[in-house]
């Protein structure tokens, strides 16, 4: 690895830590980097499976004002999103992530849709105010522990906007403050990301080396993060998150359709 490619790594990492914290969409940056410095794709997706949990741990230290007092719902998440994850991991060892393009642009935009709907509720249109979370009903419970698992296996097998996807559910089964399930969603992803990098280190090969410049950007960015949620307006956030999962849909659906 040379001086340049270690630049232009650490760079792509504090962009790809921002994206992820803010957006969750990391992989639009820091996937991409790696293709560019010429690591075969199979490679440099489990690479950068590695490099976000980075990003993960500096989200999460950045997060702890937003988490105080929600641990015991995080704790449920994350064993569902781990699970997920362990499974979504092993998947990709058996079959390759390519024979899931197809429908991933259509998961990633409906998380956009997911993202501008859950936002418009009438009792509570921005989460600003929101005090805790939403009462469900049994089926609704059943359907939030299926879709969080789902979202863990994704993560851990394709991961491509994993995080947005992940910040659309939240915001449909909670009343809480976004900058609350947004710092939910960062630790969770992190969670994915780590279980899939101990699984690939036992199992197939990691750049390490790229691991390092790459790793150290995502967790600079991802500290930063959180502290430009808590100053973006919630609507304008939400409206960019949605317009950027969009955007990334209808590139992924003319590169696997076209």
């Amino acid at each position: 690895m040379t001086l340049t490619h270690f630049i232009f790594l650490l760079i792509a990492g504090v962009v790809a830590g921002l994206l992820s914290t803010i957006a969750g969409l990391a992989s639009l940056a820091s996937y991409p980097a790696l293709l560019m410095i010429g690591v075969p794709p199979v490679i440099a997706n489990v690479t950068n499976t590695a490099a976000l949990v980075f990003t993960g741990i500096g989200a999460t230290f950045s997060s702890l004002r937003e988490l105080k007092g929600h641990w015991a719902e995080l704790g449920r998440i994350l064993i569902l999103v781990t699970l997920g994850g362990i499974v979504g991991s092993i998947i990709l060892l058996k079959a390759p992530a390519s024979s899931f393009e197809k429908v991933v642009p259509f998961f990633i935009g409906a998380s956009g849709v997911l993202l501008l709907i859950s936002g418009r509720s009438p009792k509570n249109p921005d989460l600003a105010a929101a005090t805790g979370p939403r009462a469900a009903t049994k089926g609704q419970q059943a359907l939030i522990i299926v879709a969080m698992f789902i979202v863990g296996a994704y993560t851990g097998y394709f991961g491509a906007a994993g995080g947005v996807i992940m910040l659309a559910i939240l915001a449909l089964i909670s009343t809480e403050r976004f900058t609350v399930i947004n710092a939910e969603r960062n630790v969770a992803g992190f969670a994915s990301n780590a279980i899939a990098t101990v699984i690939y280190s036992f199992t197939t090969h990691i750049a390490w080396l790229l691991v390092i410049p790459l790793g150290l950007g995502l967790l600079i960015g991802g500290y930063i993060g959180p502290a430009i949620v808590r100053r973006v307006p919630v609507k304008l956030l939400r409206l960019v998150i949605a317009l950027a999962a969009f955007g990334l849909a209808i590139d992924l659906f003319i590169k696997a359709y076209f």
